[in-house]
């Protein structure tokens, strides 16, 4: 190796720290580019726009239902859902990704043998060897080797090809834990939107054994009057086939509600065979949730950071691609210890150094760069459709949610009227039949209509607290963008020297 004098040397370091310092960085900046954001949700009252979540925990967004029972269930699926796991594998995946991109800032130092400094050698000189200058003596000889060579290679990051690397590899690790949080909001969402179906169904099962409970009495009461010469036996019947119908109901019921069950039981990581939830009918009406601006729905959902931060990672490596065109520079050097003798390595005498420098740049590569920066391009065109795409839904996802809750909680109401006016009517009908008045298909017909009634009543509720669910989650669940700045990658001491 040429090893040139320290003095001859110092130009050529001003030259390329100079470059080092003048660097610029090729490819666009990003910008979030604007997307279509309507002026105020389309409600009616008493909704209101305010603070967006503000009597939402962050994070246990399902706490505002007050319901001790899915605040246990939700905290297993936090810590034991194996799509969740999944997320959070792929997140560290992320991470190590950028931390990779992160350690090209730093030159690589290594103990590299090579056929001029092997680590250690044992040879024989041809004494027919061709002589020059330097090589007076044509005799044999053996001779001995040792080395200790050490190498160090620096790519200097004069056009930013590094930088943007780091940069798309850092958005893309914030991509993926917004994508964890959208992955956790979808899990919760889901489980409480189970744990209320259920609860629906309950209330159903609920209503249909009070319906065979009276129904039993009614027919009771009919086989009585028949066997007392008052009632017909197609009286008896009809109140058989209506009871037999409800029992039916229920028992199918029951199967719906253990399918319920078992897919809690998969979103708490337990199997379903294992798992069972005591019965319980709906008890509570939803929670007041505040909607805030439309605007605000850009920071509050995990999928609308999640594309936006995909945008960025694409956007990086347009410059990444354009940095291709221009040159690199490597800075390398070589030292260490070499002598014949291996009691004399580590002297002063033994130690060997070498420094220098190289530029190397394509000149034809038959238009692979041109394509490489085409390809980077669309590949960003085609992540701003989908941050586009993925807001719309957003809004879509919200407005809907509110217009269901709100043509719910009217049709509640209306629901309500009819099983009262169904109750009473099923008490005239009742009063009559026992007065001779009317036939006993007057009262199967009240009792159907009220069982009908009632049923649509508890559906929806359920419908109610699933629909408020689905809010939430439309909502963003309490979260907010500002927790992506803390994700990120830091050149700490400890990883630098790490192997």
């Amino acid at each position: 190796m040429i090893t040139p004098r320290p003095k001859r040397f110092l130009p050529l370091v001003a030259v390329f720290a100079g470059v080092l310092f003048v660097g610029c960085t090729v490819g666009p900046n990003y910008h979030r580019p604007a997307a279509a954001v309507p002026a105020k949700w389309d409600t009616t009252a008493p909704w209101r726009e305010g603070t967006p979540m503000d009597a939402m925990a962050k994070g246990a967004w399902w706490t505002v239902y007050h319901d001790d029972e899915l605040n246990a269930l939700e905290q297993q699926a936090v810590e034991a859902n194996q799509t969740l796991k999944i997320s959070i594998a792929r997140l560290e995946q992320a991470r190590a990704t950028a931390a990779v991109q992160v350690s090209t800032l730093f030159p690589t130092v290594g103990l590299q043998p090579d056929a001029n400094h092997p680590v250690a050698e044992r040879g024989r000189e041809s004494g027919g060897r061709t002589l020059t200058s330097t090589t007076a003596n044509s005799a044999a000889y053996t001779a001995n080797s040792y080395a200790i060579p050490f190498q160090v290679n620096y790519e200097l990051d004069i056009f930013g090809r590094r930088r943007r690397g780091i940069e798309s590899a850092e958005a893309s690790y914030q991509a993926s834990a917004a994508d964890l949080e959208n992955v956790r909001l979808m899990v919760t969402a889901e489980l409480a939107g189970d744990f209320f179906t259920l609860r629906q169904q309950d209330t159903e099962i609920g209503i249909l054994n009070r319906t065979v409970d009276a129904l039993t009495k009614g027919l009771q009461l009919v086989q009585s009057r028949h066997d007392g010469g008052v009632a017909s036996g197609l009286d008896v019947a009809q109140e058989e086939t209506f009871l037999d119908t409800a029992k039916t109901q229920a028992i199918l019921l029951q199967q719906q509600r253990k399918q319920s069950e078992d897919a809690i039981a998969v979103l708490i990581g337990k199997p379903a065979p294992d798992f069972h939830l005591d019965p319980k009918e709906i008890g509570a009406a939803p929670p007041d949730i505040a909607l805030g601006l439309p605007s605000d729905l850009l920071e509050r959902r995990p999928d609308v950071a999640e594309a936006e931060r995909q945008m960025a990672a694409t956007n990086a490596q347009i410059g990444v691609a354009q940095a291709a065109y221009y040159p690199t520079f490597n800075l390398f050097g070589a030292a260490g210890f070499q002598t014949s003798a291996i009691g004399s390595l580590l002297s002063s005498s033994s130690i060997y150094w070498g420094l220098g420098a190289n530029v190397a740049e394509q000149i034809f590569t038959g238009g692979a760069r041109r394509a490489q920066v085409q390809y980077a391009r669309a590949g960003y065109d085609a992540d701003v459709a989908n941050y586009r795409a993925t807001v719309l839904n957003a809004f879509r996802e919200v407005q809907d949610s509110v217009t269901g809750l709100i043509v719910l909680e009217g049709a509640q109401q209306a629901q309500q009227a009819a099983v009262d006016s169904a109750r009473k009517t099923l008490d005239i009908s009742t009063d009559r039949y026992k007065g001779g008045l009317v036939s006993y298909l007057d009262v199967v017909t009240a009792q159907q209509t009220l069982l009908s009634s009632e049923q649509q009543l508890a559906t929806i509720r359920g419908q109610r607290l699933v629909t408020s669910v689905l809010l939430v989650k439309a909502l963003g669940g309490g979260w907010d963008s500002a927790s992506l700045s803390a994700v990120s990658v830091k050149a700490h001491l400890r990883d630098i020297v790490s192997p």
